[in-house]
């Protein structure tokens, strides 16, 4: 009886910490592929809907498409330099890779080769 009381209660323990991992794990990648996009879009020939398009391709290749359907960018400013944004807007993951109703955000940053026009 006891076992099955303390068995439990480090089962259920030891899901909510996988769980937490595979979140901090997803949040991770998607910075990452965010930061990834935001340096090819700030690019001298290139746009950053070209890093746009990277990111999506990315998350694709790592997570899932369902990840990669929010994906935007554009020119921002960060103390005062012209940087080029991309933003990721994706479900967070509560059961197992499933999000339930919640998003997380993320965004990565790059200096602009060239200055962009701003929004």
């Amino acid at each position: 009886m006891d076992f099955a009381l303390v068995g439990g209660l480090l089962t259920l323990f030891f899901v909510a910490i996988l769980q937490l991992g595979l979140a901090l794990h997803v949040r991770n990648v998607l910075v990452d592929c965010a930061s990834e996009g935001a340096r090819l879009g700030a690019l001298a020939d290139r746009d950053p809907q070209a890093g746009a398009a990277r990111t999506r391709e990315l998350i694709r290749s790592e997570l899932s498409d369902r990840y990669a359907n929010r994906v935007s960018a554009g020119p921002a400013r960060v103390d005062g330099l012209d940087t080029v944004e991309v933003r990721v807007e994706a479900p967070l993951p509560v059961i197992g890779l499933f999000g339930i109703g919640r998003t997380l955000t993320v965004s990565g940053h790059a200096l602009a080769e060239q200055p962009l026009p701003q929004p």
